[in-house]
């Protein structure tokens, strides 16, 4: 199996997770396509609104006032007659305006005059309500054929609703990576306190929710014993696109990964990198599946706070990518006091916002969350550490 260098510098290593194709496009119905990105930019089919549209509830009217009311009115879905000059009809907003109409007498400045069969306006300011007055013009937001989102798009609610108005029934979106994880370990418990030398398996409820969250599909979560024989039969059986491992990337007397990653002809693309928590994480190419694309494993340290490390360095932007997502843009922020740094290696230390700025929060260390489940981000500290004032990248921690 060939190795790269040990030790990747840390943005290094992120450069080379988002150096991948991403996955090939699909069509959903839009009740399948959240979270997904869209693979090709989203045209209107429609002009928006379709028609003129009452932005108030009121009566639309012909020419100048005072005017003779219509009988019946105008409802949201209904096709209106034509007003003649000189008259006016009730109408709700969101009613298609009836042609001959020139604008829309609001609810609240008119009056009726049941004996003569009247419509007074008594709008402030002089005249009539001008053209236009209170009208959703059609095609106000967009055209038929504009472009109105570009391809990359996350698909969220709000998307969702943009393109069934404009008259998609379905998007054309990069496929969403599946994802298997292997908890590896035998220390590990999957339910009660630690007890007899053994302590709980916290990755395995904490993972698959957040890597869904990045665009993933989690096919399967499974706990794999430290030895050689089930993680080398778990990675080469895998069919998915990525397989996330927690544990055994070290060089301890149980950690196996590297000779399962030889055995199944794996190619390492990043062993270890300059960062702290999590430097022993990988990410290596696994040899092609049954659609000749190539598949990755990502191996991230057995510490929670590590492997959340690892996550962001490599997991993170390799399923992005996959799913079509473009990179986020960097998040900057001052430092409210000085970030402990290390003297050689890039920290990923778990901060909180004070006003504008970031704070270190306490307990920190590779085996804990206790101080990320309170964290704003996960602050990127230079080698050295950074003093207050410094403006630092933060980057996004595990959230709903």
């Amino acid at each position: 199996m060939t190795t790269t260098v040990r030790s990747t510098d840390w943005a290094e290593a992120r450069a080379v997770a988002r150096a991948v194709p991403s996955l090939p496009p699909v069509v959903r119905e839009l009740a399948d396509a959240l979270g997904h990105a869209l693979a090709e930019p989203l045209p209107a089919l429609t002009d928006l609104p379709p028609f003129d549209t009452s932005a108030m509830d009121g009566w639309a009217v012909a020419g100048p006032g005072p005017w003779r009311l219509r009988g019946g009115g105008v409802l949201a879905g209904g096709q209106p007659e034509p007003l003649r000059p000189g008259t006016a009809v009730p109408i709700a907003t969101g009613a298609r305006l009836p042609d001959g109409a020139a604008a829309v007498l609001r609810s609240e400045y008119g009056e009726g005059d049941a004996r003569r069969g009247l419509l007074l306006d008594r709008s402030p300011g002089p005249g009539a309500p001008a053209p236009g007055r209170d009208i959703r013009p059609r095609g106000q937001e967009c055209h038929a054929g504009d472009p109105l989102l570009p391809a990359g798009t996350s698909v969220t609610p709000t998307v969702l609703g943009l393109a069934a108005a404009a008259g998609h029934d379905r998007l054309t979106v990069h496929r969403r990576p599946l994802v298997q994880l292997l908890v590896l370990g035998d220390e590990l418990l999957a339910a009660g306190p630690p007890r007899h030398g053994r302590i709980r398996d916290a990755l395995g409820p904490f993972l698959p929710a957040w890597l869904r969250g990045q665009g993933a599909d989690v096919v399967g979560r499974h706990p794999v014993p430290d030895d050689f024989a089930p993680l080398y039969e778990a990675v080469r059986d895998s069919t998915a696109d990525v397989v996330v491992t927690t544990g055994s990337t070290a060089a301890g007397p149980v950690d196996f990964l590297h000779d399962v990653l030889s055995a199944v002809g794996a190619r390492l693309l990043v062993d270890s990198v300059a960062v702290r928590p999590g430097h022993p994480m990988l990410l290596a190419e696994l040899p092609p599946g049954a659609d000749g694309r190539p598949r990755h494993l990502v191996g991230l340290p057995g510490n929670p706070l590590a492997a959340v490390a690892g996550a962001v360095t490599l997991a993170v932007p390799l399923l992005r990518r996959l799913g079509g997502h473009p990179d986020a843009e960097p998040f900057r922020a001052a430092c409210a006091a000085d970030l402990p740094g290390h003297p050689r290696d890039t920290r990923l230390l778990p901060v909180r916002r004070t006003g504008q700025a970031v704070a270190p929060l306490p307990f920190d260390g590779p085996a804990m969350l206790r101080g990320l489940a309170l964290a704003d981000g996960l602050a990127v500290v230079p080698p050295g550490g950074a003093g207050a004032g410094a403006v630092v990248e933060i980057l996004d921690v595990p959230g709903p």
